[in-house]
């Protein structure tokens, strides 16, 4: 898969496809350290911590920086995705505690 060699736009489409399948797959990995967050976590009030999301979108940032990525694209897409782990988190830290 080397785009830079892609002579269609099946081959783009089927690429991006793979890469699609790669990304879900990697946020089911991710939406499980929010499982355990939730089940170590003693009190709800611990699973929004400001500080550590303002860290986590630094760090893709400086990621995308360092790659060549569009930076504010990929902040605005951790500012979300950090959001969402939080809502799921804290629907898992009830659904643990129910």
């Amino acid at each position: 898969m080397n785009p830079e060699n892609y002579t269609s736009m099946a081959q783009v489409r089927a690429g991006v496809d793979t890469i699609d399948r790669q990304l879900v797959a990697l946020l089911d990995q991710r939406f499980a350290h929010m499982r355990a967050a939730a089940r170590i976590k003693p009190d709800r009030a611990d699973v929004r911590d400001e500080a550590r999301k303002a860290q986590v979108i630094a760090n893709a940032r400086s990621e995308a920086e360092r790659l060549g990525v569009p930076a504010d694209i990929v902040a605005d897409l951790w500012d979300r995705l950090v959001e969402a782990s939080i809502a799921y988190e804290l629907n898992e830290f009830e659904r643990l505690r129910a």
